[in-house]
């Protein structure tokens, strides 16, 4: 006979609902017929044995209690009992999970065999959404007869997956024989019955209907409006788009009186080839599938929500953690060329007057605050174009990278004294004119590029500060990137302030010479840093490219001869040559984000599956440009004795590489509420939802976190 399966095959006949067959009102009316003729038959039971375990029981039970003449299909069922706080699947089960299965090998007398799935539920699973079953389930299965009057002989071999605080895979097999006999069993007729009435309808019983469905273009969410004879009660939005796609908790928005349904459902993970759309609405005892056309646009809600902002003294608080987390920043892992800048300003301000120097230093506060200011402007105007935003995501773009680098070899070669930079005659006169003094622009340059180049760096408050900033209203934005960057000048406002400290740095000599050494290898140092992580980002191409192009440039402003506009001029075109070369190279050149020797590549969907098994998995979100997640690395990650607790049985090193955009790490760290890097979370049976590890990693909080993910699967054992 061949082999009949009900997985895959049959995930697949109910994606075909473009139109719907009306079949499940004929399933309904033959049991209630059933019903009527039952007090003139005789009565036995139809059921195969139990399957039974501490997580759930199953049976195979039939409406008939045998095959009468000329009966070419039989009305059977899969019965399933879940134990306290035990689920199962439906054919779609979310982010994680396997719907059930069963193999009809070894079954005498079966052509086919319709399996169909109710209604399911919503319900959540190590912090993702799943749909499925709890209690107790039946799964009608109309079986057709390949020889109708015919003795039936069901063989099932059932695979069941089960989830509680951990899943357990269910294998077992059931049997059923019917003879030839007439009757029905009236308790199961009863049960399939009312679960065959749970099985979604195409609209026409149910009276629900879908309008509109919109995929955004991005992949991350899809909008849904669906009309009701009646109005909605409880309604819940159930899409299906092939497997590799999950979504998460929709937002469900009712007008016209409640006959109207809007739900914008976020796409947590996306399908590298999605499938035909599929969409269930259900409504509390009814359900409808449909396979919508996609719209060109969504369709607006019918209401807005409106969210309120937090209070003044709540601001008030984060800004100031904010500014903590900027002045933290001048000594962090970054610190290198920021601290190569600023040194470079005190040796310059050595000569000057108190004046000069306070105002300089000033000037150099203001430059910090201005990149912190068009920092939270691209970050409103990126929003306004649905645009994902993030601290250090300009780390990104091969353009900006290409220009760092370019600046950082430049500045490099000036202090090594390859060439002096100056501005013509005429400017600088002007520039003094206006600022009673040498003109302020390099002093504003200097705190706008330490700013800048602090960026890839991310300190303890910094992401409690960025997330509130990023998640709130403009103003919220505007008020903590001004505290971030108050924080991150307060070395420049200090010796503001104080300018009298500059005077007591050692008079100049050949110790200024060799400091000069030191900072221009340092500043080499972060442009070298800068071209490999271009390398990570664009690819070989698009970093040789920009190398090449900055040591023409350094070659050209080596010149003594020949006019400084001219010369300026052609760097600022070579400057352009080389972002517009590199941003093309990176097309063509595209590399793969890498994960590191003993980690797996991280898979959101996977969290949950390793922790269903009892297993610890450590996350590490990390990037190439992230100075903190190198630091964190070499001192903690990479050293005894975290480096073995992360290599022992029963623990999944999981990295994230997000040296180049990815929409599934951003979308996993905006579930946490966070907007930048480093990100380390630990999950395990004792903490399903994750353990989130300061941005500063310890080797101590590692190892107790991971203990604490792993207490409940170790006092299972006890």
């Amino acid at each position: 006979m061949g082999s009949l399966k009900n997985g895959n095959k049959l995930m697949d006949a109910d994606m075909k609902q473009a139109q719907p067959r009306v079949r499940l009102p004929v399933f309904t009316w033959l049991f209630l017929a059933l019903g009527l003729i039952l007090p003139m038959q005789g009565v036995g039971a139809a059921s195969s044995d139990i399957f039974s375990s501490t997580s759930v029981s199953a049976q195979l039970i039939s409406a008939e209690n045998g095959v009468g003449p000329d009966t070419g299909s039989i009305s059977a069922g899969l019965h399933l009992k879940l134990g306290k706080g035990w689920k199962t699947y439906w054919k779609s089960p979310g982010e994680v999970g396997i719907p059930p299965s069963i193999d009809w090998t070894g079954s005498e007398n079966i052509e086919d065999v319709d399996f169909l799935w109710p209604a399911p539920e919503r319900f959540d699973a190590f912090g993702i959404e799943n749909f499925g079953y709890h209690d107790e389930v039946v799964f009608p299965l109309r079986i057709t007869l390949a020889q109708p009057g015919e003795p039936v002989g069901l063989a099932a071999s059932v695979n069941v997956l089960v989830c509680s605080t951990v899943c357990i895979p269910q294998d077992f097999k059931l049997q059923l024989k019917l003879p030839r006999a007439s009757g029905i069993d009236k308790n199961a007729a009863t049960l399939i019955s009312a679960y065959a009435d749970k099985v979604p309808d195409n609209g026409a019983t149910s009276g629900i209907s879908v309008e509109t469905a919109h995929l955004s273009r991005d992949m991350t969410a899809l909008t849904v409006t669906a009309r009701s004879v009646r109005p909605f009660n409880r309604p819940d939005v159930f899409p299906i788009l092939g497997d590799g796609t999950a979504f998460g908790q929709p937002d469900i928005r009712l007008g016209d009186g409640g006959r109207l349904l809007w739900a914008r459902l976020p796409i947590l993970a996306a399908a590298d080839d999605p499938q035909q759309l599929s969409v269930t609405v259900t409504d509390g005892d009814r359900a409808a599938t449909f396979a919508p056309v996609l719209t060109d646009a969504a369709v607006p809600p019918p209401f807005t929500l409106e969210r309120a902002g937090p209070g003044l003294a709540d601001l008030a608080w984060i800004a100031a953690i904010a500014f903590l987390g900027g002045l933290i920043l001048n000594v962090m892992p970054c610190v290198l060329p920021v601290l190569s800048i600023k040194l470079a300003s005190a040796m310059q301000a050595r000569e000057q007057s108190r004046v000069r120097v306070r105002a300089g230093f000033a000037v150099s506060a203001l430059g910090v605050l201005a990149f912190m200011w068009v920092l939270a402007a691209g970050t409103l105007v990126a929003r306004g174009f649905g645009l994902t935003v993030g601290w250090g995501l300009q780390f990104q773009n091969p353009a900006f990278l290409t220009l760092m680098a370019v600046i950082l070899v430049v500045f490099s070669a000036n202090l090594f004294g390859a060439f002096e930079i100056a501005l013509p005659s005429s400017m600088q006169t002007r520039l003094a004119r206006a600022g009673g003094g040498r003109g302020y622009g390099g002093d504003f340059a200097t705190g706008a590029f330490a700013a800048i180049l602090a960026t890839p760096c991310s300190a303890p408050f910094l992401g409690t500060a960025v997330a509130f900033a990023l998640a709130g209203r403009p103003v919220d934005i505007a008020v903590i990137f001004t505290a971030l960057g108050l924080g991150l000048a307060l070395p420049y406002l200090i010796v503001a302030t104080f300018p009298g400290m500059i005077g007591r740095l050692p008079r100049p000599g050949r110790w200024m010479i060799w400091l000069k050494l030191v900072l221009g290898l340092a500043l080499a140092a972060t442009a070298v840093w800068l071209f490999w992580v271009l390398n990570g980002v664009a690819g070989i191409w698009s970093a040789s490219s920009g190398a090449g192009v900055s040591a023409i440039i350094v070659a050209l402003l080596s010149l003594r001869r020949g006019s400084v506009v001219l010369r300026g001029s052609a760097v600022m075109i070579l400057a352009g040559v080389a972002l517009v070369l590199t941003s093309f190279l990176s097309q063509s050149d595209v590399p793969t984000n890498r994960v590191a020797t003993d980690w797996t590549a991280f898979e959101r969907s996977a969290i949950a599956r390793h922790v269903s098994r009892g297993e610890v998995v450590f996350v590490d979100v990390t990037a190439d440009w992230c100075l903190t997640c190198k630091a964190n690395k070499a001192l903690v990650l990479d050293r005894e004795p975290v480096v073995s607790a992360l290599r022992a049985p029963g623990v999944i090193a999981m990295q994230a590489d997000w040296t180049r955009p990815d929409e599934a790490i951003s979308r996993y760290l905006e579930s946490f509420g966070r907007y930048g890097i480093p990100f380390n979370a630990i999950y395990g049976p004792g903490a399903p939802e994750g353990i989130v590890l300061p941005e500063l990693l310890t080797a101590q909080g590692v190892l107790e976190a991971l203990q604490d993910a792993a207490r409940v699967r170790v006092e299972a054992k006890r």
